[in-house]
């Protein structure tokens, strides 16, 4: 089992739905102004594992890799229908990992985020108590 298309299925994933849309406003205008069937796709594949499946047949296509190498053998038997299914059954297998890889960054990001946010809380917090030190000492 080979992980590149996983791995470069979920990066694309993140920097589309979840990193391009918070660089500013030009993302968003530009998903506003494509096509509605494209506007559409856009929406639909938010979830990770449509748009797993489709970018991992595009992946596929464009870089000859499978995630299971073994379902090329598929192609060699049936020729192109073998090709056909195992491209569709290697898409599925990346599509469940790339869900799978997606949820387990979303479960890490929530006890990063909140440890971060009360590190800050604690800066500001030693800042504050450091500033009222220091006045009691210069009132003194």
């Amino acid at each position: 089992m080979t992980f590149s298309l996983v791995l470069m299925g979920l990066t694309i994933h993140v920097l589309v739905w979840e990193k391009l849309p918070d660089w500013g406003t030009w993302f968003t205008k530009l998903v506003a102004r494509l096509p509605a069937p494209l506007a559409y796709l856009y929406s639909a594949w938010h979830c990770p594992y449509c748009f797993g499946f489709w970018i991992a047949l595009a992946l596929q296509l464009l870089t000859g890799v499978y995630t299971l190498p073994e379902l090329a053998a598929l192609a060699e038997t049936f020729g192109l229908a073998g090709t056909i299914m195992a491209m569709s059954l290697d898409a599925l297998v990346t599509a469940l990992l790339i869900m799978v890889g997606s949820l387990a960054l979303k479960a890490l990001a929530l006890p990063a985020i909140k440890g971060f946010e009360l590190t800050q809380t604690f800066k500001a917090g030693m800042s504050q108590a450091q500033s009222t030190q220091e006045q009691q000492h210069d009132n003194a």
